[in-house]
Order: C-alpha cells, then sequence, then structure tokens
C-alpha cells in the first residue's frame, strides 16, 4: 500500500471518521479525539454524530447542558472547542495565558486598557452570578454600562478574556443560543490541576499523537496554538509509539463530515485529506470550511443542509461515478444525519 494511503487511513481511524470506526457516546468520542471543532455549535454536534453510531442531538445537549460532562471553550489556537469536561480546566491554564498574551494588542487596538479590562472582568462574573446563565447579547448589554460599544467587537473580546482568565464558561443553550455561566459554579475544582506546566504540554502532545497520527511536531504546533520551541519540546518529550500497520482494505467508509472539521485544520498541510485540484472547493476563502463527504478520509464532495429540518445535500467534485458501494454509504450518511437534525436526507443528484 501506497505510504500517503495509509497515513490516510490512519488519520481517518484515529479520528473515529474511517476504517468503521465510531464510538458510543459523546463521552467516547471526546476521550479518542479530546476536542471537536465548535465555533460553529451545530457543526460541532455533526463533528459528535459522524463519530459515533446512532448518537441522537438530544444526547449531546444532555452531555453538555445537563451531565456537565463536556464544554466548549476557547482551547487550541484560541478557537471555540467542545473538550471533556475533565480536561477544560488543565487545557485553560496551560492555554488561557498563551491567546491572553496574543489578544493583548487586538485589546489595545481596541481602546481596552487594563483597567477597562479589569472592570468589565468583575462585572461580567458578577452579572452571571446573579442572574444566571446569560447570552453574549445580554452580556454586551450589561458592559454599556462601563462604556463599552456594544457595536463592533468589544464586547466580544472582553467576553473572551473573561473565559480566558477562567472567570467564566459556555454553559446551557438557551433557544439554540449559547449562554454563559461561573466557571466554578459549572464545573466545580474537585482537586489539583492533573498536569501543570511542562507536564500539560506533554500531555496535550501526547492526546495529540494518538488523536491525529500520523502526525509531526511542527503539526502539533500548528493545532495547539503553542509556541514552536515549547511545542516541539512537548513533542519530543512524549515516546513515539511506533508505526502501526495500516487497516486492511474493506469496503469503503463514507462518512458526512461537518464544516470546520478537526481533520482539516488539524495538520500544517491538507494533502493526505483533499486533492489539490479540489480545494478550493472544499475552502472557498473568507475562513469558510465546507462540510465535506470522505470516502476512506478522503474528500469526494462537498454538502449542505441538515439543520433545522433541511435537506441534506451533496455535490460532488467532477469525477467518474462512484462505486456502488460508496454511493450506498453517502446514501446511508445523508439518512443519518437527517435522523440527527429531524430532517430529510437527499443522496446526490449528479455523479460524485
Amino acid at each position: 500500500m501506497e505510504r500517503r494511503t495509509a497515513d490516510r487511513l490512519l488519520r481517518a481511524r484515529a479520528q473515529a471518521i474511517g476504517g468503521e470506526v465510531r464510538e458510543d457516546s459523546v463521552a467516547a468520542v471526546l476521550d479518542r479525539v479530546l476536542a471537536v471543532q465548535a465555533q460553529d455549535l451545530p457543526a460541532a454536534e455533526l463533528g459528535l454524530r459522524v463519530r459515533a453510531r446512532g448518537l441522537t442531538r438530544d444526547a449531546v445537549r444532555r452531555a453538555t447542558d445537563t451531565e456537565r460532562s463536556a464544554v466548549r471553550g476557547w482551547f487550541m489556537r484560541g478557537t471555540l472547542q467542545l473538550v471533556p469536561a475533565a480536561d477544560a480546566r488543565w487545557l485553560l491554564a496551560l492555554l488561557g495565558p498563551v491567546h491572553l498574551a496574543l489578544a493583548a494588542r487586538r485589546l489595545r487596538e481596541l481602546g481596552l486598557d487594563e483597567s477597562l479590562c479589569a472592570r468589565s472582568e468583575r462585572l461580567i462574573a458578577d452579572a452571571v452570578d446573579g442572574e444566571g446563565p446569560l447570552t453574549r447579547a445580554q452580556l454586551t448589554d450589561r458592559l454599556t454600562t462601563l462604556g463599552v460599544d456594544p457595536k463592533g467587537q468589544s464586547a466580544f473580546h472582553l467576553i473572551r478574556r473573561a473565559a480566558l482568565t477562567g472567570r467564566i464558561c459556555h454553559g446551557p443553550q438557551r433557544d439554540g443560543e449559547a449562554t454563559f455561566v461561573l466557571l466554578d459554579d459549572w464545573l466545580p475544582a474537585t482537586g489539583p490541576l492533573p498536569f501543570t506546566g511542562a507536564a500539560a504540554e506533554r500531555e496535550l502532545a501526547r492526546r495529540y499523537r494518538l488523536a491525529h497520527g500520523p502526525c509531526d511536531a511542527l503539526d502539533f504546533v500548528h493545532w495547539s496554538g503553542l509556541k514552536t520551541t515549547t511545542g516541539r519540546n512537548a513533542w519530543a518529550a512524549v515516546p513515539d509509539p511506533g508505526p502501526e500497520a495500516p487497516p486492511a482494505p474493506a469496503a469503503p467508509d463514507v462518512r458526512l463530515l461537518p464544516a470546520y472539521d478537526n481533520y482539516l485544520v488539524g495538520y500544517r498541510g491538507r494533502e493526505l485529506s483533499v486533492p489539490a485540484e479540489h480545494e478550493r472547493q472544499v475552502w472557498p476563502g473568507g475562513g469558510q470550511i465546507r462540510a465535506t463527504v470522505l470516502v476512506d478520509g478522503l474528500a469526494v464532495g462537498t454538502w449542505s443542509g441538515g439543520r433545522r429540518g433541511a435537506p441534506v445535500t451533496v455535490e460532488p467534485f467532477p469525477g467518474p461515478s462512484p462505486a456502488p458501494a460508496v454511493a450506498a454509504g453517502i446514501a446511508r450518511e445523508c439518512a443519518d444525519v437527517a435522523r440527527f437534525s429531524g430532517g430529510s436526507g437527499r443522496p446526490p443528484a449528479g455523479d460524485p
């Protein structure tokens, strides 16, 4: 088997999107992959679905809103991720200071000095402590009492800063909208952090290797957002598990990957996941990363819909007609997205 093909199959298995690997619950998915991209919350829910068997949206909401076993926050690269609640505090202690330092210049550009930032943090914490879970719009309204412009990015950056300092975190959804709560109320500390400092850096490298391999130190740096030297040192300190034998050929494993998925953003390069001639269909510009049809970890098209009852529609890349097994797999995935989302699935009208 060609090395590139073997690496792609191994990556797809590690991410539970290939090799017939599917987990049985939200907790099992996150234990395997550590984080699911969550800047788009419906896409994050679909990112859990694609890695599980028979998962329901109610089970996802139960994990995030009731059991509190999964929490959404700004972790790797400073972007929103859904991670196991058990890992949230050590990840925040490791990565929060990194992203606060990177955000300092933007805060200054917005005219948000240290005094205003500190007062805003206290106001945000007091508001959610006294009133319960509040949405971003509600917190923005409270911040106007300090003279913060409700338009533009100032309020967002102050809310994000309060989360990165560990005062607040994402709480339950309200009418499909995220809310914020006190971190110490939502995820009470149960003892010392399991990993700190260099040990936390090594643990992050270890978890990345398990969930994304084959990969290298610079892939880890790209995914984590750590400084290059820090990431390289952590990577070098993690034992190499050694090469894994590629999985034996089997029936094609088709998955409908949501927009912004880890599999497409977790590495420096895209050459294993998306053919070069079709990159623009997946990355059209403007920061977009489209939902993608995968066959054994390789993109063969994009898809849309599957939200609020909208039909699932596949847009295949130009090329020959799919093998019957691939076409059947696409139809099954369309139906499963519809089941999860409460809509209707529709296989592609054209040829993938």
